[in-house]
């Protein structure tokens, strides 16, 4: 199955000093609360290699138009919430959507 089509959606946080687990912790409250979306393929946790208390959260959708109605939608915000006071408002672009226009 190809991948061309599909969106990928970035998403920056910091985890509080004084707990490293913090952002780990809401993820997976949210991930278990997204189970069964429909267009949503899964989500993934990166943790910086240089600073542990910066994190990515990467969702990948079936297609940016899944996403918008997902995102568009009256759960979105309230689903989401456990994660938005963590996330990282200092980066430039702490939120960005991607549309996979070539994959291999």
């Amino acid at each position: 199955m190809s991948s061309a089509g599909r969106a990928r959606v970035m998403v920056w946080h910091r985890a509080p000093a004084d707990d490293a687990d913090a952002v780990a912790k809401a993820y997976d409250q949210i991930s278990r609360h997204l189970e069964g979306t429909p267009g949503l393929i899964g989500n993934e946790l990166l943790r910086s290699t240089k600073d542990p208390h910066r994190l990515v959260v990467l969702s990948e959708w079936e297609s940016l138009e899944a996403f918008r109605v997902w995102e568009e939608g009256v759960s979105h915000r309230p689903s989401t919430s456990p994660l938005r006071q963590y996330q990282d408002r200092e980066q430039e672009n702490f939120f960005e959507v991607f549309e996979v226009s070539a994959a291999f």
